[in-house]
């Protein structure tokens, strides 16, 4: 039985910056990386690229908007779970990492990110918003072939 190899490239350069952009806006969701109380800690958030910064979108019930605020956070997002179709899978993720402040949108952008959840853990759910100015992008991409 063959197994196909995937062949992975790194990129990190301001360069593929655009091209990682491109594809964070080609999906909704990603998780955001921070340290909380010392440890680091993950959580998932809806996104929006608003004048070359990613702009997240979190229930403010779960408080992790607090943490974020004035510190570095890493935001990453792939297509893992939907590859592109065509004759060849690529998969990639892409990982922003700066500085993050809380932001509010203009109502127009608000509108951009589409209802919200109805509840979070039992919670009604209150947006708050986060912007993160990319400092460091990398974009990583897995390309499959049959060959051994």
């Amino acid at each position: 039985m063959l197994f196909s190899r995937p062949s992975v490239s790194s990129v990190s350069s301001a360069t593929d910056k655009p091209r990682a952009i491109e594809l964070l806006s080609s999906v909704r969701y990603g998780r955001l990386a921070m340290s909380m109380r010392a440890l680091p800690f993950l959580a998932v958030a809806r996104h929006l690229v608003i004048e070359g910064r990613v702009v997240l979108r979190m229930h403010r019930g779960l408080g992790f908007h607090e943490s974020c605020d004035g510190s570095v956070i890493a935001y990453g997002a792939d297509n893992f779970n939907s590859p592109t179709s065509g004759g060849a899978e690529e998969l990639w993720s892409v990982q922003f990492t700066g500085p993050a402040e809380i932001v509010h949108p203009a109502s127009d952008q608000r509108e951009r990110f589409g209802a919200g959840p109805a509840d979070v853990n039992g919670e009604h759910f209150d947006p708050v918003y986060l912007r993160l100015d990319p400092h460091l992008t990398h974009m990583h991409t897995l390309a499959y072939d049959a060959s051994p």
